[in-house]
């Protein structure tokens, strides 16, 4: 049966037949009231959920849901926000003179001397080494190596110096007369092979201003072909190069080789510190005896070996000293 509308309700006529009853006439007119309330809903019906805006090109968001009821949308992170916590400074272990060292006070003196001149906010010093430069009856020169840590902005900044303390002894005291920071000199435009496998090696450990000397280009590549060559075997750790030695050997009047880039000083062997008595003698003889094969003219140590090559004396006590003629 189908119903069709051309007017009033007066008008509508009947396709078929039989015709309608009065029952048949109210069941037809309410079905089609409701069809028309279909599209105008009433004021108590819940509303049809909001479909998603288009997500703009370059957006992240690849969710087709609903977006939530802003109520519930966390404010995004402020930009000021940091990404990792801030750099903090690290732990470092104090230098204390180990066994078998010569005059001890002198070294701490040394030290605590240094540790007061590169004090600053926010910055500790660790001490690499402290060696003699020289060592005589009652004056002496300490070299101390080391490693400089700041923090500013959030940030962790690492550098680093040696500095030359030279003091004089009154009875058993030691006071320093005055403190000599490496001046490595700026970098230079082009570095040998040599310099740029020395500075790569990870078995030649460099103190900040021995790397800073030959960064500059101030140090041979005799010198720096012998290193590459030791490391081979040895994992070498240097005390100095050039910058923060004395100009002559201490207590006269000799121009030393370290000043002109013709030497190296060697304080640990294969992680044992030279000075250490533990330390094997071997170890260190053999060492001094690749230096000399290597080119060296003028090895000093703690132990005297055979040779016009050699020599020891207590200045070299704690370290193994390889100068070259070119």
């Amino acid at each position: 049966m189908f119903l069709t509308s051309t007017g009033s309700p007066s008008s509508w006529s009947f396709l078929s037949r039989p015709q309608l009853t009065r029952r048949g006439l109210l069941i037809l007119g309410a079905g089609t009231l409701a069809g028309c309330s279909a599209d105008k809903p009433s004021s108590s019906s819940t509303p049809a959920p909001t479909p998603p805006a288009p997500t703009p090109p370059g957006s992240s968001t690849t969710s087709s849901s609903p977006s939530p009821p802003a109520s519930s949308i966390s404010a995004p992170p402020s930009a000021s926000t940091p990404s990792s916590p801030p750099a903090s400074l690290p732990s470092v272990k104090p230098w204390t003179p180990g066994r078998g060292e010569l005059v001890p006070e002198a070294k701490l003196t040394a030290v605590q001397a240094v540790q007061k001149l590169l004090a600053r906010p926010n910055t500790v010093v660790e001490i690499i080494d402290a060696q003699y430069g020289g060592l005589l009856a009652d004056t002496a020169s300490v070299l101390v190596p080391c490693r400089t840590y700041s923090v500013a902005n959030g940030k962790l900044t690492t550098a680093g110096t040696t500095v030359d303390v030279r003091l004089t002894r009154s009875g058993r005291t030691w006071r320093v007369t005055s403190q000599h920071p490496a001046q490595p000199g700026p970098p230079a435009r082009t570095l040998t092979a040599a310099a740029r496998h020395v500075l790569a090696n990870d078995r030649i450990i460099l103190p900040p201003a021995s790397a800073a000397d030959i960064r500059s280009g101030n140090i041979h590549d005799t010198v720096l072909t012998a290193m590459l060559t030791l490391a081979k075997t040895y994992r070498i750790g240097i005390s100095v190069l050039r910058s923060g030695h004395p100009l002559n050997v201490f207590g006269t009047t000799r121009p030393s080789d370290h000043p002109r880039g013709r030497a190296f000083d060697t304080w640990q062997i294969n992680g044992q510190a030279v000075v250490n008595p533990s330390t094997p003698r071997a170890l260190i003889t053999n060492y001094m005896r690749a230096a000399e094969a290597l080119g060296s003219y003028n090895v000093g140590g703690p132990y005297r070996l055979s040779g016009p090559a050699y020599f020891s004396d207590r200045t070299h006590h704690d370290h193994v000293h390889a100068g070259f003629s070119g």
